[in-house]
């Protein structure tokens, strides 16, 4: 794998002028008013107006973006709160209904069928699925939703403990439960806990605004719930309901035993007789917490390093990213929580945002995150804004891989070979600890909306018990009873992002099988991962998956033939 990083080219403008901004309604409409009711006279004119389409989106999308990336890093900052809204409000409501009208006018073109289906295909599959799904009166619906759902953020944000006689964040305070003093460990996870449900029901309350929002959106488009109706708009076209319930069954079977596995090794290696909420990620006494970095340019510079030993095209993005500032890695209170990368479709440089503590956590996200990024710099020269829309199936791919890729080159973090394999294995617990609760959340999502009108007390009560089924019951909860009832709450997919989660279980296991090819032949497994990102979404999730050599397969034969290779992994790390 030698491919070497070239610096992205920027396409210069050809239909907006190249100092245009977006600032209001009334600026952007003549350009969606001329696309509209442009005359299409041949395939060269239609591909023209695809690519005029294409420029637009991009320099909508990047805006959007930065104001979300602005209002993300600072949520107590008002301006970049209201330039969010304004745009929810005031801009995106009057560009779908143009959204739907050009969607329609290309689907009715007689020159679309002259398109080249091997690379149109999906695109025009999403495009069709969205003009039938597109209904007015949602559009007003949606934006108030959109709108609600940063809420989730604004009141996580503010949500901190103290300790010591200073503040943390929720995810700044996460390391304490690291420590190997259990009296500390129990003392955050205490605090952690009633700060949490101090917003229990303001929680319960924006989610079932949220809930009543969603089920009128599908009913207005003509669906009897909103699980039917999400799994279409995400366009789900590749597997279906009874796959996701395929995919419970399989991690429960054969998953859930891995975990119980690497549960017990912890409690043995600890000393305990009863494991309690604070001792999962604890170390024995008389070890010290990972400490791999100690503020964001250390974790940046090393993940560079890492990247590097990979090949020179994936340290190349990151450093690129350094050098235009696209990384704002450290937390701090106001900013919102969780990380993301974010592409920015005309500039193709993305941004990666993350709240790092200085934990082993953190280099786990920053190498996720990373991976996302490759996949925006690899498909940034696709013709079409729209075909790098790819789905999270394969956007996760790209850095669930990465993380298992670059994990023997974390050295670069840990000069201690002890703490290289305390590292390695911490990465391997969170990936088969992870998947269960994938299984949790999507199950419990599938009930949400398939279950509408539900109270907060039927909420509970469904949620204990599809948590039941994916826990190991090695560890005692009593005492925390009403935390673990809400701790559902802790996950913004549900939020912001409904019914997105199982993506992550499926590219889980896609990531894994990427990793078993690499450590049969890194440089072809290498090669294939970059060859599939470069496409984009210009072939179907199955061949996306089939070109990074893997299969697209979530069954229980195919799960149970993926634990059998991590099963002898964990061994060899030392798990009994």
């Amino acid at each position: 794998m030698n491919r070497a990083f070239e610096p992205l080219a920027q396409k210069p403008r050809q239909f907006l002028p190249a100092d245009f901004k977006v600032t209001d309604w009334e600026a952007l409409q003549p350009y969606f008013e001329e696309l509209k009711t442009r005359t299409i006279a041949d395939k060269a004119q239609l591909e023209k107006w695809l690519q005029d389409v294409s420029e637009l989106e991009a320099v909508v999308s990047e805006d959007a973006c930065w104001r979300q990336i602005n209002m993300t890093c600072d949520t107590t900052n008002k301006s970049y709160e209201d330039a969010f809204t304004y745009f929810c409000m005031e801009i995106e409501p009057k560009m779908k209904p143009y959204s739907f009208e050009l969607n329609k006018k290309l689907l009715a073109c007689p020159f679309t069928k002259e398109l080249d289906n091997n690379i149109y295909f999906p695109y025009l599959r999403s495009v069709d699925n969205a003009a039938k799904l597109y209904r007015d009166e949602n559009v007003q619906l949606q934006a108030d939703m959109n709108l609600l759902a940063q809420q989730y953020g604004v009141i996580s944000g503010a949500m901190a403990v103290e300790v010591d006689g200073k503040e943390y964040t929720l995810q700044q305070a996460a390391k304490f439960l690291h420590s190997s003093d259990r009296n500390v460990r129990e003392t955050v996870f205490k605090k952690v806990a009633t700060r949490r449900l101090q917003d229990k029901n303001t929680l319960n309350e924006l989610f079932d605004k949220l809930l009543v929002l969603r089920q009128q959106i599908a009913v207005n488009a003509g669906f009897e719930n909103y699980r039917d109706y999400k799994f279409r708009e995400l366009g789900r076209f590749d597997y279906t309901v009874a796959d996701c319930f395929a995919f419970h069954d399989a991690v429960r079977e054969h998953i859930v035993p891995l975990q119980a596995m690497l549960v017990k090794n912890r409690q043995r290696k600890l000393g305990l007789d009863t494991m309690r909420p604070w001792d999962g990620d604890a170390e024995p006494v008389g070890t010290e917490p990972l400490h791999p970095f100690t503020d964001g340019k250390e974790l940046s510079d090393k993940a560079v390093e890492v990247f590097n030993k990979l090949g020179s095209y994936f340290s190349g993005c990151l450093q690129t990213m350094q050098q235009m500032h696209r990384l704002d890695l450290e937390s701090r209170k106001g900013k919102a929580p969780g990380g993301y990368n974010c592409p920015l479709a005309e500039t193709g440089v993305p941004f990666i945002f993350m709240n790092a503590a200085g934990t082993m956590g953190d280099v786990i996200t920053m190498m996720h995150e990373g991976g996302h990024a490759v996949h925006s710099f690899l498909s940034h020269d696709l013709a079409l804004s729209s075909f790098k829309e790819y789905p999270m199936e394969i956007a996760e791919l790209a850095s669930m891989s990465m993380e298992l890729f670059s994990m023997e080159h974390w050295d670069t973090f840990f000069k201690d070979d002890a703490e290289l394999k305390r590292a390695q294995l911490e990465e391997m617990e969170r990936i088969i600890t992870v998947l269960p609760w994938i299984a949790t959340i999507d199950k419990f999502q599938h009930w949400l909306y398939t279950n509408p009108g539900h109270t907060v007390a039927e909420r509970e009560a469904m949620w204990m018990t599809i948590l039941a089924e994916f826990s190991t019951g090695i560890t005692d909860w009593s005492g925390y009873e009403e935390y673990r009832t809400n701790l559902w709450q802790k996950q913004l997919h549900l939020f912001e992002v409904p019914f997105y989660y199982i993506e992550y279980g499926i590219a889980q296991l896609g990531a894994i099988a990427m990793w078993r090819q690499y450590r049969g032949n890194k440089e072809q497994a290498l090669e294939n991962y970059m060859k599939a990102l470069s496409l984009g979404y210009t072939k179907t999730l199955k061949e996306l998956y089939a070109t990074a050599g893997i299969k697209f397969d979530f069954s229980p034969a195919y799960v149970k033939e993926l634990a059998d290779f991590v099963a002898p992994v964990l061994k060899d790390m030392g798990v009994k």
